[in-house]
C-alpha cells in the first residue's frame, strides 16, 4: 500500500518519488465516509476509504495534478497543524525511519 500512495503523491504533486521515504510502514491515519455525487466528474454519490501515510523527503513541489489537487507547498508543522488539522498531529508522532 506504500508504494501506492507513494505514487499517488509523486503523480498528484510532481514530488520525486525517488526522494520520498515512509516515516512509518503503519498508516497515520484511516477514515471512511460517503462522498456526495459530483456530476461534473460524472461521479455518482458512493463511499471512500482513505489510508494516509507520512514521509520524509527533501524534494521539492512539481507540478501539481490540478484536476485532483489544489495546491501542494511545505509548510512548518504549527501552520500545517491550523491548515490540516489533527491528522498531522498523528503523521508525526511516529518516528522517521529511512532505510
Amino acid at each position: 500500500m506504500i508504494d501506492a500512495a507513494v505514487r499517488e503523491l509523486a503523480e498528484e504533486t510532481g514530488v520525486d518519488p525517488g526522494r520520498v521515504f515512509p516515516a512509518s510502514q503503519t498508516p497515520v491515519y484511516i477514515e471512511y465516509g460517503r462522498v456526495p455525487a459530483r456530476p461534473e466528474k460524472d461521479e455518482p454519490d458512493h463511499y471512500h476509504l482513505d489510508i494516509g501515510y507520512s514521509f520524509v523527503t527533501d524534494a521539492d513541489v512539481g507540478r501539481i495534478q490540478e484536476s485532483e489537487v489544489r495546491g501542494a507547498a511545505w509548510y512548518r508543522l504549527a501552520v500545517a497543524e491550523r491548515l490540516v488539522g489533527h491528522r498531522i498531529a498523528r503523521a508525526v508522532s511516529a518516528p522517521a525511519q529511512i532505510d
